[in-house]
């Protein structure tokens, strides 16, 4: 068998499979002749291969630093390593060239971004205008995230939350690291709550400021999405920043907040907790005002403010911040 085959079609060179682990034509038509004639010697591989003997010589000692031919030792000459073995080891070895290939280009990329930044500014940012096409940026980065997304969540809501809810479940399904900070405002809205916590319950790591500052969607440190403007009045535009200064700042921004933010978690059940309590803290935990909370729990503020005594007496708390603690260290948030 020989490094290169044919297209019956079109009568075109087909590249042989052992060319994609480094193996020429003629090395090939040596190891073929080896494992036929494994006693032959050079001289008869020589004839069989029709070659001359010293590229004979040559081409074995390829196949040796390759793994498919073993040294002579006090047994005899050359001889060929099982097949089965020696084609897994190259392939092995060629997956791990592959990897630092792809680790290489990733740094080459840098460098080449930065290059088109220093030459052409303009290309740091993108604006996208309008709902489909911001649609499309937003699955196209979720889709090129390979370590980590994070992202800021707070009204206005201009846009159906549910494409970014199956982008944010896909990211989670395929071991992608998901942080998001919340604003407690917007999770007054019980859709925004509900879906929060439906993030949690996939994997992601949520929590709560009283207030964030923008909407904000960052991808492995290196690519940001965000709108061009504060409010519902200037309807969908938002702007895509490519590696920069200017992501590695909202990055910083982000880690910032996620400091200061407080854990937003799904409440479990320790055996003690009513439902109805489990959502208490929950909610609490979300940074809500009383309003807020008895409009969730369909009580009303006297109620409400009866259940979280209640719940400060069961633990021992003399404030809500104590409560909130307690709570948490015995994983109810």
């Amino acid at each position: 068998m020989v490094n290169t085959a044919y297209d019956t079609a079109g009568q075109t060179p087909a590249a042989s499979p052992w060319a994609a682990v480094g193996v020429s034509a003629f090395d090939e038509l040596l190891y073929q002749a080896i494992l036929n004639q494994p006693d032959a010697g050079a001289a008869g591989w020589a004839l069989l291969t029709g070659a001359s003997p010293a590229r004979v010589r040559e081409a074995c000692n390829r196949l040796l630093t390759l793994g498919l031919l073993q040294p002579p030792d006090s047994m005899g000459g050359l001889r060929a390593v099982d097949p089965r073995v020696a084609i897994r080891a190259l392939i092995r070895r060629r997956e791990t060239e592959s990897e630092l290939l792809a680790a290489n280009a990733e740094e080459m990329a840098t460098a080449y971004e930065a290059g088109l930044l220093r030459e052409e500014p303009s290309r740091l940012v993108e604006v996208a205008s309008g709902e489909g096409a911001i649609a499309a940026r937003l699955e196209e980065m979720y889709a090129r995230a390979e370590h980590e997304v994070c992202l800021f969540d707070t009204p206005p809501y201009l846009a159906p939350a549910g494409p970014q809810v199956d982008l944010q479940a896909d990211l989670l399904s395929r071991g992608i690291v998901s942080r998001g900070i919340y604003s407690a405002t917007g999770l007054e809205d019980p859709k925004v709550l509900s879906r929060a916590f439906r993030m949690v319950e996939l994997g992601e790591q949520a929590r709560v400021l009283p207030s964030v500052p923008l909407k904000l969607l960052v991808v492995d440190g290196c690519r940001a999405l965000l709108p061009l403007t504060a409010s519902a009045a200037g309807g969908y535009c938002a702007v895509v920043v490519w590696h920069s200064a200017v992501t590695e700042a909202l990055q910083k921004l982000f880690e910032l907040a996620w400091r200061q933010a407080a854990p937003l978690g799904q409440a479990v059940d320790d055996g003690g907790l009513s439902e109805s309590e489990r959502t208490l803290t929950r909610l609490l935990a979300a940074g809500m005002k009383d309003e807020a909370v008895a409009r969730h729990l369909g009580v009303s503020l006297r109620t409400l403010r009866r259940r979280v005594s209640e719940l400060q007496e069961r633990l021992g708390a003399a404030s809500r911040f104590q409560l909130g603690m307690r709570a948490s260290q015995r994983g109810w948030v």
